[in-house]
């Protein structure tokens, strides 16, 4: 392989971590969206469905042309990936918060990237993680932790929010790890809207539980329309169409490891835009977490 060849490649994968990275940034900002909804009185299912949905209808008017997959077997891994990556995901991680404490529900969510990897040497053996992946991703994770516990001081175990939040994170390892296997034989954004329209389809049932209809006068100012906007379409529709191309270039395990960044811009975001005080442990959890994503990168022992 010559130099300009290995150059080319190095481009490329940049490019790949730079769409992780992106993702991490918007799905950190999306919890500010998510709260401003929340306190303007749409329920954490109705607000997972109306961003689904404005997702899944944008692709529906690119991709039309095709619908169907080529076999039973691979529209079950789309069902399940719809699963995984949406309904089971999204309303695991609201509803456990209505069981446990936000910090719980935060750090146990980012047990995420650390399963993908488990799950990943589990199902396919030929998948190497080197010593610094594992120092690197170990490091990450108490970065995590530092930030989640910026404003705590204790932490309550409170088993079924705690299993609920788990349950959440093991979904979407899951998930990273079927679409890859996805994108073998799909294109991205046929994957992207699949994944969303059986995201919406196994969400209806959740509607049954949610304690209180959306009062959907709120639907009428333009700044739930802003929030909602953010969230379907670029949170979900452009993210998740740059997370599967990461994850296929990348590797679920590679890319899963960004995660751990999108706490980190949590709290920034709260910091700029709903004044919450930061502080000493949050802003060393903010160096060990943006630190062990590069130790993962470039500590190849």
């Amino acid at each position: 392989m010559n130099t300009s060849t290995i150059n080319s490649n190095n481009r490329s994968t940049f490019l790949y971590h730079l769409l992780a990275l992106f993702v991490s940034i918007v799905w950190g900002v999306s919890f500010i969206s998510t709260s401003k909804l929340l306190d303007a009185g749409i329920g954490p299912i109705d607000i997972y469905l109306l961003r689904f949905l404005m997702a899944y209808v944008v692709l529906l008017a690119i991709t039309c042309r095709h619908i169907r997959s080529e076999s039973l077997k691979d529209e079950a891994l789309f069902v399940i990936c719809g699963l995984c990556g949406g309904s089971i995901y999204f309303i695991g991680e609201n509803t456990a918060l209505q069981y446990t404490l936000v910090t719980n529900v935060s750090l146990l969510v980012t047990l995420a990237p650390i399963l993908t990897v488990l799950l990943t040497k589990l199902m396919y053996k030929t998948e190497k993680f080197s010593k610094g992946f594992v120092i690197g991703s170990t490091i990450a994770f108490f970065g995590v932790a530092c930030v989640i516990f910026n404003s705590s001081s204790s932490i309550e175990v409170k088993p079924v929010g705690d299993l609920l939040s788990i349950a959440a994170a093991l979904s979407f390892a899951i998930y990273c790890i079927v679409a890859k296997k996805l994108n073998a034989r799909y294109d991205t954004l046929f994957i992207t809207r699949k994944i969303f329209f059986y995201g919406l389809i196994t969400a209806l049932p959740f509607l049954a539980f949610q304690e209180k209809s959306m009062d959907f006068g709120v639907l009428l100012y333009p700044i739930t329309w802003v929030h909602l906007g953010f969230l379907g379409l670029v949170c979900s529709m452009l993210a998740y169409i740059m997370w599967n191309e990461a994850i296929n270039n990348l590797g679920a395990s590679r890319a899963s490891n960004y995660l751990y960044l999108s706490p980190v811009i949590t709290l920034i975001a709260s910091i700029l835009i709903l004044n919450e005080p930061v502080t000493s442990v949050g802003y060393i959890g903010c160096a060990l977490t943006i630190g062990g994503v590069i130790v993962s990168e470039k500590l190849k022992i």
